[in-house]
C-alpha cells in the first residue's frame, strides 16, 4: 500500500502515468465536434422523429434549457468516454487510425447501439429509425475518437 502512496495514483507499475492535461484538452477539443454532431443531428433527424413517433407524449422533445444543459453534460461525457476509450485503446494497441476507428466504434457500441436498441425494442421508435441515427452517430464517435488520435500521436498537448 505504501508502495502506491510513493508512486501515486496516475501512475501504473509500468511507469506510465496518465496524461490528465492532455487527456481534458483533448476532450475540449472532441466535445467541440461532438456537440455540433449532437445538435445537427437532434435538430435535423432525432427531434422530428421524437415528435412524430412519440407525438401522444405531451411536450415531447422540448426546446429549453434544462434540456440544452442536460445535453450538454451528455456530449460532454460522450467526448471524455471517447477520448479516453481511444487512449486505453492505443496504450495496448498503438497510436494508429486503425486504433481510433475501433476505439470510436468500441465508444459508439456501448453507447447508441445499446441506447437505440432500447429504444427500438420499446417500441419508442420505428425500425427504419436505426438505419438513419446510429450510421451517423458511428460517425460522431469515429470523428471524435480521430481528434484523439492526432491529438496524442502528435504530442500537442504535451502527453502520450
Amino acid at each position: 500500500m505504501a508502495d502506491i502512496a510513493q508512486r501515486g495514483l496516475s501512475e501504473r507499475k509500468t511507469g506510465i502515468r496518465f496524461p490528465w492535461t492532455a487527456f481534458l484538452l483533448t476532450t475540449l477539443a472532441a466535445s467541440l465536434w461532438v456537440h455540433a454532431s449532437e445538435h445537427f443531428r437532434y435538430m435535423l433527424f432525432v427531434r422530428p422523429m421524437l415528435m412524430e413517433s412519440l407525438s401522444m407524449v405531451p411536450g415531447v422533445a422540448p426546446m429549453h434549457l434544462p434540456v440544452f444543459l442536460s445535453w450538454g453534460a451528455w456530449n460532454t461525457m460522450l467526448s471524455a468516454m471517447t477520448v479516453l476509450t481511444y487512449w486505453f485503446y492505443a496504450q495496448v494497441f498503438g497510436h494508429s487510425i486503425r486504433s481510433a476507428i475501433i476505439a470510436g466504434t468500441l465508444s459508439w457500441l456501448s453507447s447508441f447501439v445499446f441506447f437505440w436498441h432500447a429504444f427500438v425494442n420499446l417500441g419508442l421508435a420505428r425500425l427504419a429509425d436505426i438505419f438513419v441515427e446510429p450510421p451517423m452517430s458511428w460517425v460522431e464517435l469515429v470523428v471524435a475518437s480521430l481528434i484523439a488520435y492526432h491529438c496524442f500521436s502528435r504530442n500537442i498537448f504535451g502527453a502520450r
